[in-house]
């Protein structure tokens, strides 16, 4: 199988795993990683979802061992972007990398080990949090062969990054080493090699620890802003936020008991 599961109470845990082609992604795998990531967000037992690549890399893109052949076929370009036109209206929309088109209402965590590039960028960049190893590194890759960034990275690294960060990167397809990607805000957090993984787990276990009506609609507000006046996104965040003012209410009284003092986390 090139995409399994497993779950480790409240998190579950996606992986990757076609080793051979540094977890490129063909078009069974990109049906694979979608269908994980929609089972994960409407299962009402899991929290966070961790999501790396087997054999020490994240993902190096789109398969083009696989685009060569649809070629060698005379499949017709216009044949395949039918095939990945998507609309508006799509509930749980396919993306050509799988998931990078659905809109869920769980964060996930990713652990990324040595390339994660084009594509493979792209799935990260659509995670909420990026855990890196110390000797993994990003870049637009696809740049030297012409395949453009169809899977969220046009949108969402100028969001992270800013417009004129993003820009060197989308048009030179440099490689970014986890230092910069750090210091330039494309990673959360830098780990040695071979932790990711391991770190990526504990970090979502921490999340699925705290009460979870707030966390998500905090994540929520804080996607949602982009764009909008501040009125409406203040009205935004209100409308989120009004649900989850009965468990605010029980955890100041959790705290008036003594929990949490000094800034504390059980």
């Amino acid at each position: 199988m090139a995409v399994h599961t497993e779950k480790l109470e409240r998190v579950t845990l996606v992986t990757l795993d076609r080793p051979q082609v540094r977890n490129a992604v063909d078009a069974a795998t990109a049906r694979a990683l979608h269908q994980a990531f929609v089972d994960f967000e409407h299962d009402d037992t899991a929290d966070v979802a961790v999501f790396h690549g087997a054999g020490g890399h994240f993902c190096a893109g789109w398969d083009l061992q696989a685009g060569a052949k649809l070629l060698a076929d005379g499949i017709a370009p216009e044949v395949l972007a039918q095939g990945l036109d998507f609309s508006a209206g799509d509930a749980e929309p396919l993306a050509p990398m799988g998931p990078t088109r659905l809109v869920l209402s769980k964060p996930v965590v990713a652990a990324i080990s040595g390339a994660a590039v084009a594509g493979g960028m792209e799935l990260a960049l659509w995670c909420d949090l990026r855990v890196m190893e110390e000797d993994a590194y990003f870049g637009v890759f696809c740049r030297r062969f012409g395949v453009p960034l169809i899977d969220g990275g046009t949108l969402r690294l100028p969001g992270l990054i800013g417009r004129a960060r993003a820009l060197d990167l989308i048009l030179t397809g440099r490689q970014v080493d986890a230092e910069e990607a750090l210091r330039i805000g494309l990673c959360t957090r830098v780990v040695p090699k071979g932790s990711a993984r391991e770190q990526a787990l504990a970090l979502a276990r921490q999340l699925a620890a705290f009460p979870q009506g707030a966390l998500r609609a905090d994540r929520a507000s804080a996607l949602a802003q982009e764009g909008l006046a501040e009125r409406a996104a203040l009205l935004q965040e209100w409308q989120g936020g009004r649900a989850c003012l009965a468990d605010a209410l029980r955890g100041a009284a959790r705290f008036a008991q003594g929990a949490g003092r000094h800034g504390k986390f059980e």
